[in-house]
């Protein structure tokens, strides 16, 4: 074989090499940034969806304690968050949030609370109904975080 055939095809095999891998490498790179992109949308509904149920249900929980008479809006609008959530969140936040919505149920069947005991429970936390829901919702986020090479 003459020799200037096999310098030809190591130049021709050499440059195929070459551009093979650089569109490998352009397309994980493209393919990596899309997902960030992603993810970072993803986000940004869930913290939306996550701060609205964290609003309705503080409102529902207070009206709660205070009264035996359900918000029956309140309510709808709570188990409309927590019925979104279970398309889109972690089996952990949707079983917080299931649990922070029967615990408000349950609260409307309970004897209304006054201001010195709202204070009292203020004072040892037993107010605080979503601490387990904002620690899943946390987890979550922590898992969502982008792959760095």
């Amino acid at each position: 074989m003459d020799a200037s055939i096999i310098s030809a095809l190591a130049a021709l095999t050499g440059a195929a090499v070459g551009g093979l891998t650089s569109g490998i490498a352009n397309w994980r790179s493209q393919r990596s940034q899309v997902r960030a992109q992603w993810i970072l949308h993803e986000k940004g509904r869930r913290q939306t969806l996550y701060r609205d149920f964290i609003e309705d249900t503080a409102k529902c929980y207070i009206d709660a304690l205070q009264h035996d008479k359900a918000d029956i809006a309140g309510l709808v609008s709570l188990y409309a968050k927590l019925s979104a959530m279970r398309a889109v969140s972690s089996r952990p936040v949707v079983h917080h949030a299931e649990d922070v919505a029967r615990k408000i149920l349950d609260t409307y069947l309970e004897p209304d609370k006054s201001f010195v005991e709202l204070r009292e429970m203020a004072i040892d936390g037993t107010i605080d109904l979503l601490r387990g829901f904002s620690h899943a919702c946390h987890d979550e986020f922590e898992q969502m975080r982008p792959v760095r090479f």
